[in-house]
């Protein structure tokens, strides 16, 4: 039997421990995983695109455990009422290679990826920060700025989204938590005394929703709506403006918003600033953008953290996922004798 926490789990042990809890802690789970970034095995992930999205396959392993996502993009799929992103995702034993754990990872991926931005903004923004830019207001947002609260105290939200329905869910959302939120008229409207900006928006495209002009002296961007060939957010202007921190250079050279630029321009891998073996903001007036597409360790993280945390609860069920005959040699046997499963009627 391998245990699996589903959904309807997911959703109540996120209610049961507090999102806050859970964002503050996993930001240190990850944190921790990227100081001992250089145990860990990694690749660029394996993607197929098609015309309307991609679906990829996100592995990594750190020697002891192993983890692997599936995870899709396709930006139109809101149309359809179906989410742009779902994913689910497994974490194993590397000594026995059996699974431990099988989780959905939809809502984990939202959880991780703010968690990633919170460190990183904890790292690279001014510490005297109190407002926050969001620049796409969809599934991602609520995370975003409830985990950058946790980490930087930021409680003064200014939001833009082409679409007027999801600034009102926004609101809707977070204004009971405290947050005291503007809604934009536009880009340049939201990122105005902005500290933090963080663009997410879903467009497979590229697009420029955050132009040079915007991007004052002192400001951090975490830029994490780019994850794909041909998907970017920002000029290219503000690169070059900027110190650019990324997860894989491997990968964030062919999919996130430095694909933009020379092969060769200069970038800072984020785990070297958290490790403190290299510098992160070195100054009130430097601009620094984490150009982040999401890498595997974010995950391995998560779901070390669920495995962790859900080890005595009831927020998890066996699943029937590997066969195992009273003789390990005698699949076959398994198949035709009296231990074999059998099916009810």
């Amino acid at each position: 039997m391998v245990r699996f926490v589903g959904v309807q789990n997911a959703v109540r042990w996120i209610q049961t421990t507090g999102l806050e809890k859970i964002l503050g802690e996993l930001s240190e789970y990850v944190s921790d995983d990227y100081r001992r970034w250089e145990s860990f095995d990694k690749s660029p992930r394996v993607a197929n695109h098609s015309a309307i999205g991609v679906i990829e396959l996100m592995p990594t392993s750190d020697g002891h455990l192993y983890s692997f996502k599936y995870v899709n993009g396709h930006p139109s799929n809101p149309a359809k009422g179906l989410q742009t992103v779902t994913a689910f995702g497994v974490l194993s034993d590397v000594e026995s290679g059996y699974p431990l754990l099988v989780a959905e990872m939809t809502l984990l991926t939202a959880l991780r990826t703010a968690a990633t931005s919170a460190m990183a903004a904890k790292h690279l923004a001014r510490p005297d920060s109190t407002t926050m830019a969001m620049i796409g207001a969809g599934t991602q947002a609520e995370f975003q700025a409830i985990a950058v609260r946790e980490t930087l105290g930021i409680r003064s939200l200014r939001v833009f989204d082409t679409d007027p329905a999801a600034s009102a869910k926004l609101v809707r959302n977070l204004t009971p938590l405290g947050f005291d939120v503007h809604v934009a008229t536009d880009s340049a409207d939201a990122v105005a005394g902005a500290d933090v900006i963080t663009t997410c928006t879903a467009d497979k495209a590229n697009a420029t929703v955050l132009t040079d002009d915007m991007v004052k002296p002192g400001v951090h961007v975490n830029a994490i709506g780019g994850d794909c060939p041909g998907k970017t957010e920002l000029d290219a202007a503000i690169l070059r403006r900027a110190d650019v921190f990324v997860e894989f250079p491997e990968q964030t050279r062919i999919e996130g918003e430095i694909q933009q630029v020379e092969r060769d321009f200069p970038v800072t891998e984020l785990w070297q600033v958290v490790a403190g073996t290299t510098p992160g903001r070195t100054s009130s007036d430097q601009i620094t953008v984490f150009d982040s597409v999401g890498f595997a360790i974010e995950d391995f993280s998560v779901l070390r953290y669920l495995h962790a945390q859900t080890h005595n609860s009831a927020f998890w069920i066996d699943i029937d996922l590997v066969a195992d005959p009273d003789d390990p040699k005698d699949l076959f046997g398994f198949t035709q004798g009296s231990d074999a499963p059998v099916p009810a009627l």
